[in-house]
């Protein structure tokens, strides 16, 4: 009985760390996505699409949003994928690349589209890894 127990408190802290780690990486990459949307918006770059201004603080709450769905994607791998991490990674790689094909298509100029894009490989590059660290391989 004293082995479950173990293996219960380890996995629930297992649990828990990787959704600490998942707020702190979703708080930083949102910060991280309005700075670079706002220090882009001041060197001239246009926060517009398709006509719509797209405010500083729309960035960080899409990147939340996303971010702590990827969280979710890790808590699941976690518990049900044979290698939780490289699942992760991949899967979490594939969505990133196709989360910039809307920016692709977007209504919007050259540089929005390059600003938008950024800012979504930006949370990636500290997202993913974070929370990858606290798979198991």
């Amino acid at each position: 009985m004293t082995a479950t127990a173990n293996t219960t408190r380890a996995a629930t802290s297992n649990v828990g760390a990787l959704i600490r780690t998942g707020v702190a990486a979703t708080v930083a990459a949102s910060v991280a996505t309005m700075a670079v949307a706002a220090v882009g918006h001041l060197a001239g770059i246009s926060l517009e699409l398709g006509g719509a201004p797209i405010p500083v603080t729309g960035f960080g709450v899409l990147t939340a949003v996303f971010s702590l769905i990827g969280v979710i994607i890790a808590g699941l791998l976690a518990r049900f994928a044979r290698r939780p991490r490289l699942t992760f990674v991949r899967t979490t790689v594939v969505l990133t690349a196709l989360s910039v094909v809307p920016d692709v298509i977007a209504d919007a100029g050259t540089a929005t589209k390059a600003l938008l894009m950024l800012t979504h490989l930006v949370a990636a590059a500290i997202v993913i890894p974070a929370v990858a660290r606290r798979l198991a391989a």
